[in-house]
């Protein structure tokens, strides 16, 4: 597992590939963007990309990740070298194990943008219709970023902190129909096959094979 390391001077590098002994990190769950305007890992590894619609949410993990009193994050656009067919397929395998392990998952929402009031009060009607309007219920590979880590913090497109999936439970139940005892410490086995597959059965992904 390669991470991204916080750096004083603000700027963030990539580390080694962790093979055991991996230090605490948060890591960013969000909806793509158009390829091009994605960080890739070559890039992340030249210092450059940095005028890329995809940057700020890198910035924004790492920022906040520093916040939390952490020194490292994952990001999957930038820290998976996709052109080794090896390391791609291994990364896929431990997407689920990776997102467990993290000490904080941050959602990334950048299609929601709320006032503070909303925020304040985040059981009122705008801040409802705008959260689950949220193109990240959608994806495919967003449900075992929401069901994986054990803290799991939601973010508007402009950094203002929205809730947990614990003080959300509520409204995520209700927008994607998974029971609030799966947020709660997930265990496959105490769902049967059908039901987990109703519940991505409306998302969709970049690649069919992906579901």
């Amino acid at each position: 597992m390669r991470l991204l390391e916080c750096h004083s001077s603000g700027e963030f590098s990539l580390t080694k590939d962790f093979d055991k002994n991996i230090p605490d990190y948060a890591i960013l769950s969000h909806s793509w963007g158009d390829d091009d305007q994605e960080v890739n890992f070559n890039e992340m590894k030249k210092g450059a990309g940095k005028s890329k619609a995809g940057y700020q949410k890198i910035r924004f993990c790492g920022e906040q990740a520093a916040r939390d009193g952490l020194r490292y994050f994952w990001v999957d656009t930038c820290c998976i070298d996709k052109s080794d067919p090896i390391e791609l397929q291994k990364s896929i395998n431990s997407m689920f194990r990776w997102y467990k392990n993290s000490v904080k998952c941050y959602v990334y929402l950048t299609d929601v943008c709320i006032s503070d009031n909303s925020v304040e009060n985040n059981f009122s009607l705008d801040f409802e219709a705008a959260f689950r309007a949220a193109r990240w219920f959608t994806r495919g590979w967003t449900l075992q970023e929401l069901l994986a880590p054990s803290s799991v913090e939601f973010f508007s497109s402009d950094y203002k902190r929205l809730g947990d999936k614990y003080s959300l439970e509520r409204i995520i139940h209700e927008r994607t129909g998974i029971p609030v005892e799966a947020f709660r410490g997930y265990d496959a086995t105490k769902f049967s096959v059908d039901e987990r597959v109703s519940w991505i059965a409306k998302r969709e992904t970049k690649h069919e094979e992906d579901m």
